[in-house]
């Protein structure tokens, strides 16, 4: 692997949130244990031995926020519990919603969506507009619980840009769910323009797994860097709401 510096916290016109995280914000200053739940497929439960986001994410956060005493006698803990499952999307992430997230009474959910349905497209359990509307019920769900939620959107590799039609399929889902999110008010964390950015000055091989034969799947440069850079925004909107 290359050793490639990634632009980090520079590029706040792609990855910018719109919405602070005041319910994420509040847990940290009242509660000992904040809970933060990343739901969705593959590149959030992980795969092979590359080190998935939410660990990264738990650590960079505590790091952050998890070095003060609440108390004369404890720290605060932050756990980001890892609900993701490979070859879901959407569409069949709603029946395991309720239990795998809304259950744990989260501060915040991250929910993956998005590259499935373009990946396996032809799959008619992966069908688009049936994905679209999972996302808009999911949303629906969350919207009644006291949680922030971030949409991630799709990655960028080549399995989904790199034949026109892949390209074109992934280009409107993102911009479907940019829609979504929109109208539920919550925030994107923006990995699909992030990624294509980054591609600009760096080679393709570089964001993939080169143990991913279906070139799917980020490597270990691009999903530590893409953890840093959704930390960096969920820091900003966690100083927006008033943490201090």
């Amino acid at each position: 692997m290359a050793e490639t510096s990634a632009p980090g916290d520079t590029l706040q016109d792609i990855v910018g949130f719109k919405h602070p995280l005041p319910h994420l914000a509040k847990s940290l200053k009242e509660q000992r244990n904040t809970k933060i739940v990343a739901f969705g497929s593959s590149s959030t439960a992980g795969t092979r031995l590359v080190v998935p986001y939410p660990a990264w994410l738990e650590l960079m956060l505590r790091d952050e926020f998890g070095i003060q005493m609440i108390n004369e006698f404890d720290k605060r803990m932050i756990n980001v519990i890892n609900r993701g499952v490979g070859g879901e999307e959407a569409s069949t992430e709603l029946r395991r919603m309720q239990s795998d997230v809304i259950d744990e009474k989260p501060a915040l959910v991250i929910w993956q969506v998005g590259t499935n349905a373009v990946f396996h497209s032809d799959d008619p359990r992966f069908a688009f507009e049936k994905v679209v509307n999972a996302i808009a019920e999911g949303l629906d769900r969350l919207a009644k619980i006291p949680a922030d939620v971030i949409l991630m959107d799709s990655q960028y590799t080549t399995a989904v840009v790199e034949k026109p039609e892949k390209k074109q399929l992934s280009d409107t889902m993102v911009k479907r769910v940019s829609e979504l999110a929109e109208a539920a008010g919550v925030d994107v964390f923006r990995r699909y323009a992030l990624m294509e950015y980054w591609q600009k000055t760096i080679a393709m091989r570089e964001l993939i797994d080169p143990a991913d034969t279906d070139v799917l799947h980020l490597s270990d440069w691009a999903t530590r860097n893409v953890t840093e850079v959704l930390f960096n925004q969920i820091k900003k909107a966690v100083n927006a709401a008033g943490f201090t």
